[in-house]
C-alpha cells in the first residue's frame, strides 16, 4: 500500500483502548440497572470473550486499510469512484463478518425478537458508522498533515528571505570597494590599450566578470538569463588563459538553443572554478572537459577534470553545499547534482528536467 500513514500496531493499539473503555462503561452500566445481572455474567462466557477478541481484530483491521486507502485517495485528490469502489468492497466485508458473527454467536435478543430486515437495517447502520468513521480520520489526519506541511514551506520561505536579505545587506557593505575596482580597471583598460593588447584585454575581461558579479539587474525572480552565465563561465576560463599565457587545455561545448532561458546564477561558474582551484591545468591529454546541452526545458552541465599532484588546496565543501541548497529551494525534485570523487577524477554532473 502507497503512502501508508498509520501503522497496523498503532490501529490495533488504539481499537483496543476504544474496545476496553466502552466495555468498562457498558459492565457498569449494567451493573446498576435493575435485573440486568444475568446479561452481565452473559458478558464473561468464553463465548463472549472469543465473539469479542473475533471482533477486535475485524476492526482493527478493516480500520487499518480504509483509513490508509482513503488517506491515501486524498492524498491524490482522487474523485468519487475509488471512494466508492473501497467503500462498497469494505461495506460488503462488514456485512459477510457480522452475519457470520450472528450466525456463530447469536445473543438472545437476536434469536428473539431480531428478523432479516431487522438484521440487514442493523448491519447496514453499523457498516455506514464504520466506513464514516474511516473517512473521517482518514480527512482529519490529511488535514493536519496538511497544514504541518504548509506550515514547513513557510518556514523554509522565510529563512531563505531572511538568508537573502543578509546577503543583501552583505552585498550593500561591500558594494563601496567593488564599484570603485570596477571604475579603476575601466580607467586602467583605456590607459593600458595604446601600450599592450593583451594586458587590455585581460584588464576588459576582469572588468566583464565584475560588472556581471555587481550587477544586481541581471536577474528576475532570482534567476539570470543562461546566456549570461555561459558567458561569464566563458570569461572566468579567458581571464585564467591570460594569467597562464594560454598554456591551460579546457574544452568549453555548449549544445541547444540558450536564449530566453533562465537559471539561478553563479551556479555553473561555481563548478567550474572548483575545476580550476583542484585540477591539473596543463595537462593536454587530459583537459579540462566542461560541455552544457539545452533540451527543450531541461538542462544538462557537465564538468570533469584530472586531479593535479602535489599539495592540494584544503577544501571546505561549503560551496558545493550551498549549492545544493539553492538548487533544491529553486528546482526541487527537478534536479540532481552529482559528484564523483574519484583517485585520478573528479566530475561532477548537474541535471535540470526543468528550467
Amino acid at each position: 500500500m502507497k503512502n501508508q500513514r498509520y501503522h497496523f500496531w498503532k490501529v490495533f493499539w488504539v481499537v483496543l483502548g476504544l474496545y476496553i473503555f466502552f466495555g468498562i462503561i457498558g459492565i457498569i452500566a449494567l451493573s446498576i440497572v435493575p435485573d440486568e445481572g444475568q446479561r452481565t455474567a452473559e458478558l464473561f462466557t468464553w463465548k463472549a470473550a472469543l465473539k469479542t477478541f473475533l471482533s477486535l481484530l475485524f476492526s482493527c483491521f478493516f480500520f487499518y486499510f480504509t483509513i490508509n486507502y482513503f488517506y491515501q485517495f486524498l492524498g491524490e485528490k482522487k474523485k468519487f469512484i475509488p471512494y466508492l469502489q473501497v467503500g462498497l468492497i469494505a461495506i460488503l466485508l462488514c456485512f459477510a463478518y457480522q452475519f457470520g458473527a450472528h450466525l456463530i454467536f447469536p445473543t438472545q435478543e437476536e434469536e428473539k425478537y431480531a428478523t432479516i430486515p431487522i438484521l440487514l437495517f442493523g448491519f447496514t447502520i453499523k457498516s455506514l458508522f464504520y466506513i464514516g468513521i474511516s473517512l473521517l480520520v482518514a480527512y482529519l489526519t490529511n488535514l493536519r498533515d496538511d497544514q504541518k506541511q504548509r506550515k514547513i514551506l513557510e518556514e523554509q520561505k522565510m529563512q531563505l528571505e531572511v538568508e537573502k536579505s543578509q546577503a543583501h545587506l552583505n552585498f550593500l557593505k561591500a558594494q563601496i570597494n567593488p564599484h570603485f575596482l570596477h571604475n579603476t580597471l575601466n580607467f586602467l583598460y583605456a590607459k593600458s590599450l595604446p601600450f599592450s593588447p593583451e594586458l587590455s584585454e585581460g584588464i576588459l575581461t576582469l572588468s566583464d566578470i565584475m560588472r556581471y558579479a555587481l550587477s544586481e539587474g541581471n536577474t528576475k525572480d532570482g534567476k539570470a538569463p543562461l546566456k549570461d552565465e555561459i558567458e561569464h563561465v566563458r570569461n572566468v576560463i579567458k581571464i585564467n588563459q591570460l594569467r597562464f599565457s594560454n598554456n591551460l587545455h579546457v574544452s568549453f561545448e555548449v549544445n541547444g538553443v540558450v536564449n530566453g532561458a533562465m537559471i539561478i546564477p553563479f551556479v555553473l561558474i561555481t563548478l567550474v572554478e572548483n575545476a580550476f582551484k583542484h585540477g591539473d591545468l596543463k595537462s593536454p591529454v587530459n583537459p579540462i572537459d566542461i560541455r552544457l546541452n539545452v533540451q527543450g526545458e531541461a538542462l544538462e552541465f557537465y564538468c570533469r577534470n584530472k586531479k593535479k599532484t602535489g599539495p592540494k588546496e584544503i577544501s571546505t565543501g561549503v560551496g558545493l553545499d550551498n549549492i545544493r541548497k539553492r538548487l533544491e529551494l529553486a528546482y526541487g525534485s527537478q534536479v540532481s547534482l552529482e559528484v564523483k570523487d574519484e583517485s585520478d577524477f573528479y566530475t561532477t554532473e548537474l541535471i535540470i528536467k526543468k528550467l
